[in-house]
């Protein structure tokens, strides 16, 4: 139920707000090693331990915050990429300062391996190939839905 819904109502769709692309973003890297479907039901909480994904929230998390995170059983409990949300929002917030900023540099690619590149080269940490693609298909600037789905768009 709750993965027909994400497809039916999210998945594929184009974002047109900063807060909602960097969530997403953060929520690829969580989904790392493991299956969306963990990241859904986990999703809610980790909107509430990280602030809503307001990067200028989060970057000001420091060390205490994180071993809290740590201790919040309703996330997923990974120092790295904890860490790297922290980071990636301070990075964000400085690279991408106005509202509109992230929504122009993500719909700018259409393929994975080059965001990927980039966001490394910005000094994004816990960014892979596999999590780009993933996350540029599910922001809809790259075509997500197959030929036989109803939300296919030729």
């Amino acid at each position: 139920m709750l993965m027909q819904a994400y497809h039916d109502n999210e998945y594929g769709r184009k974002m047109n707000n900063d807060a909602e692309l960097f969530e997403k973003l953060c929520l690829e890297c969580f989904q790392a090693g493991l299956s969306w479907r963990t990241i859904l039901y986990k999703r809610d909480a980790l909107r509430e331990a990280f602030l809503g994904f307001e990067p200028a929230l989060i970057a000001r998390m420091d060390a205490g915050d994180v071993d809290a995170l740590m201790k919040n059983s309703g996330i997923i409990r990974n120092k790295k990429k904890i860490e790297a949300v922290i980071h990636n929002a301070r990075l964000h917030k400085a690279q991408f300062p106005d509202d509109g900023d992230f929504v122009r540099y993500v719909y700018g690619f259409s393929e994975g391996a080059a965001l990927c590149a980039d966001l490394k080269k910005r000094g994004y940490r816990f960014i892979g190939q596999t999590m780009c693609v993933s996350f540029l298909l599910s922001v809809g600037a790259v075509k997500a839905h197959e030929s036989q789905c109803f939300l296919h768009i030729k």
